[in-house]
Parts: structure tokens; C-alpha cells; sequence
């Protein structure tokens, strides 16, 4: 069941009837309200701003507002040099762009001199859809999680973006946050609670221990929610745990429900290969080994398509959770 004191969508459950909006329109309102909050807060764009939602922060703050163009290189260069002069940048590109193309400059210019610069990586996942591979950002939180000094956050809706994008604002040092480009359930409301590098359960099992945990993170914590919800019919108890942040990633938040539950499984819109599972593996590893499942895109590229179609096609729909879970508790026992 829905975890109560979570305070989620009341119908989060109902496909028909949940509303959705892009998480990429969460971080706009996040980031004109900390602007609002700030005056140190300032934007940078390379020559998407309409795209990444900086639009209505460029509006509300001309002054505060840097159109880079098609130079995502000098995009973090320049964020760099106004955070050693007490700015706060925000800076948006597609993130096959930002931070695909300007990693070293991310690294160097960036994380190395512990700078407070955001970094905003728009249109990631397969889910981008029509424009295929070249733009589908599935290696993003591998790359940025590996960096010292960087915190990457993942959140699962638009609420949860707005929420995410004041933190970060607040938050020391560098922060990657990733967005979504199409329309995607919203799971949360505003009283759902949000603490970067503290994850949230948003399910339980109705009665009885859980049998795995489903750990998830981005836009596909509702597909989690909805495989626990048709498991729980099957007879199959899941727990379901939002990790919004990856890095720092919660692992007592981690080691706690493996114990619960002997089994995990890991949920993300990514290569699995050094994704949020990764992350999940390697804590376990070193402190509670368990069974574990990984649902993501599997070691191959993109592709063009419709979004719920790319999902499908690439094992990431209810019905793949569903059977990773079931692979998991075969294990265990």
C-alpha cells in the first residue's frame, strides 16, 4: 500500500486519471522561485533555453541571465569563474551536451575547485523519444557520479524537480540534477517530503514482511509503484523506495530495507552499467550482499520512437519489473 506519511498523489495508481507534466517544468519553477529567494542566482543557457525551461527565469531576470550559444565548453567554464565571485550558476543544455560534451570542463573547471556551479541536464533517457540515440542521455549519471566533490540528483517528477532545484541552489558544492523531456506521472505533491541524499518509501507491503526491495529513481518510481501494486494482487510483498539523490546515495536507507527483505531490485532510466544500480551494488557489496535484479537499458544505444514504446522496447515497463522482481525472490530462496 501507498505509504501514508509520504503524502503522495492521490491517484498516483490510476494511469487514466494521474496527472503528468515534464520534470524539466519543475526545475523553471524551482529556479525562478530560488532566484526570487537569491540574488545571486544567476542562468546560462547554450542556445536551449526554451527547451530546458530557463525561458521564464531569462524573462523575470534579463540581467541575471547568459545566452552561451553552442559552446558548452565555455558554458561551465564561465558558470566556474561567477561561482569563485559568490554567483550561484545554474547552467542547461541537453545533457548529451551538458555534461556529455563539457565533462573535462565540468570536472576540471568545476568539481576540481569545488565551485557551486548547477548543472542541468535536460532530455535524458531513452523517453526523449523521436530524436533517437545522438540525443537520449543514458550514460549521464555514470560520468557525473564518478566525479569527487559532485552530488547528482534524479528526481521523480515535476514536483520533486522544483523541490530538487531550490535545494541545490542551497546546497554546497557542485550538483548535477537530471530532467526528463516528456510528460511523466507525478507521484508527489508539495507536502511529499524532499532531503538530497535522504531516500523515501512510498510503498509497503499491506501486510506482512516484503519479499524485495524495488529501489528506484526518476520518472520510473511510478512504474516501481505500479509493479508493487499488481505484485501485492499476485501474492508477492515489495517495498518501494524513491532515491532521488544519487550521490550522496542513502545507504543506511539501502542496507535497511535489504535486511527487510533479502532482495533487491534496481529501477532507472539508464545504462545499468555504472547507473543508480551500480551505486545501489556497490554499498551492498560492502556492508549486506543480497540477490539483486537491474532494470535499465542494457549495454546497447537508442533509439527513434514514441516514449512509452522506447520504454517497453528497452525493459523498463511495469511488466519487466514485475519479472525482475519475481528472478530476485527465486534467487533468495
Amino acid at each position: 500500500m501507498l505509504v501514508e506519511g509520504a503524502k503522495l498523489a492521490e491517484h498516483v495508481l490510476d494511469i487514466a486519471s494521474v496527472e503528468q507534466a515534464p520534470t524539466r517544468v519543475g526545475f523553471g519553477e524551482g529556479l525562478v522561485l530560488a532566484a526570487d529567494a537569491d540574488p545571486n542566482v544567476v542562468g546560462l543557457c547554450a542556445d536551449l533555453t526554451e527547451s530546458t525551461k530557463m525561458d521564464a527565469f531569462a524573462k523575470k531576470y534579463p540581467g541575471r541571465f547568459v545566452e552561451i550559444g553552442v559552446a558548452e565548453q565555455n558554458l561551465a567554464t564561465v558558470a566556474s569563474g561567477m561561482a569563485a565571485m559568490g554567483k550561484v550558476p545554474f547552467i542547461t543544455s541537453y545533457a548529451m551536451f551538458s555534461p556529455g560534451r563539457n565533462w573535462e570542463q565540468i570536472r576540471t573547471t568545476i568539481a576540481y575547485n569545488d565551485q557551486h556551479v548547477i548543472v542541468v541536464g535536460s532530455h535524458t533517457g531513452v523517453s526523449v523519444g523521436p530524436d533517437g540515440a545522438t540525443h537520449q542521455a543514458i550514460e549521464d549519471i555514470a560520468i557525473m557520479r564518478v566525479i569527487a566533490n559532485m552530488t547528482v540528483l534524479a528526481p521523480c517528477d515535476t514536483h520533486e524537480a522544483r523541490k530538487a532545484t531550490l535545494a541545490a541552489a542551497a546546497y554546497p558544492g557542485p550538483v548535477y540534477i537530471r530532467f526528463a523531456r516528456e510528460k511523466t506521472p507525478i507521484c508527489t505533491t508539495p507536502d511529499t517530503s524532499f532531503t538530497i541524499g535522504k531516500a523515501e518509501t512510498f510503498w509497503e507491503p499491506d501486510a506482512g514482511e516484503p519479499q524485495v526491495a524495488i529501489m528506484a529513481c526518476g520518472p520510473l518510481v511510478h512504474n516501481a509503484l505500479l509493479a508493487a501494486a499488481e505484485l501485492q494482487k499476485a501474492g508477492v510483498n515489495a517495498l518501494v523506495v524513491n532515491h532521488h539523490t544519487i550521490k550522496p546515495i542513502d545507504s543506511k536507507a539501502i542496507v535497511d530495507a535489504a535486511r527487510r527483505a533479502g532482495a533487491v531490485v534496481t529501477v532507472e532510466e539508464h545504462q545499468v552499467a555504472g547507473g543508480f544500480g551500480s551505486a545501489v551494488a556497490e554499498v551492498l557489496a560492502r556492508e549486506f550482499p543480497v540477490p539483486m535484479e537491474f532494470v535499465g537499458v542494457q549495454n546497447r544505444f537508442g533509439e527513434s520512437g514514441s516514449p512509452n514504446e522506447l520504454i517497453e522496447k528497452f525493459g523498463m515497463g511495469v511488466s519487466h519489473i514485475k519479472d525482475a522482481v519475481r528472478r530476485a525472490v527465486q534467487r533468495k530462496s
